[in-house]
C-alpha cells in the first residue's frame, strides 16, 4: 500500500457525499446507517446490528480471532425543549453542540412527516444595547419555523423532543480541502468502509474476523461502542475518530499539541491506548511511508478508543485520529491527502495482523 496515488474512486466519492449530506444525529442514525450498510453490503460477509443502531459488517465470522476497526455514526444537533406561546422553540442540546455558532443559521427540525425549515434567529444589532449586551448561549438561542404562535408550531408535527439538524451540504474547497457538517465522524466511517472496500478488491482476506464497526452515540458519551464492544468480544480494536488542527487562529498549539490537516494521520499517546498496538501502527506508517503526526490526549482520549480498550477485561486498542478543522461547526474540514493516508493506515495495519496475535507487555 505504499502507492501515493489517489485511492478514493468516483463511487466512494458519491457515497461519502450521500452519507455526510444525509442527517443521522444522536440516537436518530438509523438512515445514515442504512445508507453505509448498502455500500458496505459487497465487501462483507454479513452485518450485526442492535437494537440502538450500531452496524458491523463482519469479514470471516467464523474465526475466532477478532480485529475490530471502528468509527462512530453519529452527529451533534438539538431537541426541542419548549415551545412558547408566541411560537419560539427554545433547545436542549444533543452532543456538543456549539451555541456560538447557532444564530442565523437554517435547521430542518425532523418530524413523523419529514422535516421542517427552520432558522436560528438573533435579535438585529440595531436592537441591542452594546452595555448590557448577551452572547449567544444554550439558554438564549431560539429557533424560529415561521409559526405565528404554538398552534402553528405543533401543526406542523413539531413537539417537544423533536430533534434539529443542520441542512449545510458537502463541498470541496480548493483542490483538496472537503468541507460539511458531521465530518466528525462519519468520515471515519467512510473510511472503515474503504478499508472494507480495498480488502475485497485486492482478494487477500485476513485469516481472522474483521469487524467493521459503526458505533452510535459517541456524541453523548461513547455509548454505542460499550455495547458493541461487549457484544463482539474483540481481540484488538483500531479506532479512527477526528482531533483539532491547531494551526489556524485563536488555538494555542502549546496547550493542545501540534497538529495540522494535510501532515497525516495522527496517532495517539494516552492511557487507553495500548504502546504495542500503537507501536505496531507507527512501525506500519514508517515502512509504507505514511506521513503520521503524534498527540497526547490524557487521560482519556474522549473517543471510541476508552470503550473498547476498558471493555471485556482489557482490549488492546489503538487510535488514528484525522486532523480537522473547525469541530463541532457546520464548516468541519478536513484534507483529501489525510483521508487517504488514514485509509492506507488501517488497511496496511490490519492487514499486518497475525491472528492469535495477543500483544501483550509479557509475551
Amino acid at each position: 500500500m505504499a502507492d501515493t496515488g489517489s485511492i478514493l474512486t468516483a463511487d466512494s466519492m458519491a457515497f461519502l457525499e450521500r452519507y455526510l449530506n444525509n442527517a443521522s444525529p444522536t440516537g436518530y442514525e438509523s438512515a445514515g446507517q442504512k445508507l453505509w450498510m448498502a455500500y458496505l453490503k459487497p465487501y462483507v460477509d454479513e452485518f450485526i446490528t442492535d437494537a440502538y443502531g450500531n452496524a458491523v459488517g463482519v469479514i470471516n465470522p467464523e474465526a475466532e480471532y477478532k480485529v475490530v476497526i471502528e468509527g462512530h455514526a453519529d452527529e451533534i444537533g438539538w431537541y426541542v425543549r419548549h415551545i412558547t406561546d408566541d411560537g419560539f422553540i427554545s433547545v436542549a442540546r444533543n452532543g456538543g453542540s456549539d451555541h456560538q455558532i447557532a444564530t442565523s443559521k437554517r435547521v430542518h427540525v425532523h418530524t413523523k412527516n419529514g422535516p421542517v425549515d427552520g432558522v436560528f434567529g438573533w435579535p438585529a444589532i440595531h436592537t441591542r444595547n452594546p452595555s448590557k449586551e448577551k452572547a449567544p448561549s444554550k439558554d438564549n438561542i431560539f429557533v424560529d419555523v415561521g409559526a405565528d404562535d404554538k398552534a402553528g408550531v405543533e401543526a406542523l408535527g413539531i413537539h417537544v423532543g423533536c430533534v434539529i439538524t443542520y441542512p449545510d451540504q458537502f463541498f470541496t474547497l480548493g483542490a483538496d480541502r472537503f468541507v460539511c457538517r458531521a465530518i466528525d465522524n462519519r468520515m471515519g466511517g467512510f473510511m472503515i468502509a474503504e478499508v472494507a472496500r480495498l480488502i475485497h478488491e485486492s482478494g487477500k482476506r485476513p485469516d481472522f474476523g474483521l469487524y467493521i464497526v459503526n458505533s452510535v452515540q459517541e456524541e453523548v458519551g461513547l455509548k454505542g461502542a460499550g455495547m458493541i464492544a461487549e457484544r463482539i468480544q474483540p481481540n484488538v480494536a483500531i479506532c479512527t475518530d477526528v482531533t483539532h488542527d491547531t494551526s489556524t487562529p485563536m488555538i494555542e498549539a502549546k496547550t493542545i499539541g501540534q497538529v495540522k490537516i494535510g501532515d497525516g494521520p495522527v496517532i495517539t499517546y494516552a492511557p487507553a491506548v495500548q504502546n504495542n498496538v500503537r507501536e505496531h501502527l507507527i512501525s506500519t506508517a514508517e515502512s509504507g511511508d505514511i506521513p503520521f503526526q503524534r498527540l497526547v490526549s490524557s487521560p482519556a482520549t474522549g473517543t471510541d478508543t476508552d470503550a473498547f480498550a476498558y471493555s471485556n477485561a482489557g482490549v488492546p486498542s489503538a487510535l488514528i485520529a484525522l486532523p480537522l478543522r473547525y469541530m463541532h461547526t457546520t464548516v468541519e474540514m478536513v484534507h483529501r491527502t489525510d483521508v487517504e493516508n488514514v485509509i492506507r493506515l488501517i488497511h496496511d495495519a490490519v492487514t499486518g495482523i497475525e491472528s492469535g496475535e495477543s500483544f501483550s507487555y509479557f509475551d
